[in-house]
């Protein structure tokens, strides 16, 4: 009995298939059908990211006057946002970050220890004595740039 049931499901699932097939090759496609399938279309729309713009902080106050550096500038600097203060942990972490930075710049000038950042010296050129230059001149090549005069 179930064999016969699975050869009938089979058999309506192919009569469908073919009932769909030759309906679909009967659509007329007169100049009736082709009005209703002429569609505008768009252009192609790209989206561009916004440059780096700043979010504006309606409760911030930004003064008009813009002052020359003075020499105030080196010691100034802006109060940190409510963020930042949140970022950095609070304010009784940078208060305490604050007394780690000056104890430790403190013991730096009592130690008179050395920066550790320094800038670089650079050496002298080596001072050659007469027989060391005569031997660099016979080795001397115009072709790699040397344009020493030969000794006579």
């Amino acid at each position: 009995m179930a064999l016969h049931t699975g050869m009938a499901v089979t058999t309506v699932t192919a009569g469908l298939l073919l009932a769909n097939v030759a309906h679909a090759q009967q659509q007329p496609t007169g100049p009736a059908d082709s009005a209703n399938t002429h569609v505008t279309t768009l252009g192609e729309v790209r989206a561009l990211k916004p440059e780096d713009e700043v979010p504006v902080d309606l409760y911030r106050f930004k003064s008009p006057v813009q002052p020359q550096p003075n020499a105030f500038n080196r010691a100034w600097s802006e109060p940190p946002s409510l963020q930042e203060v949140g970022m950095r942990g609070g304010y009784l972490m940078m208060g305490i970050n604050h007394a780690i930075a000056g104890a430790a710049q403190g013991l730096h000038t009592l130690t008179r220890a050395p920066d550790q950042i320094q800038s670089a010296v650079a050496r002298p050129p080596p001072e050659l004595d007469a027989a060391a230059q005569r031997r660099a001149l016979q080795f001397c090549d115009p072709l790699q740039g040397c344009d020493a005069p030969r000794p006579e």
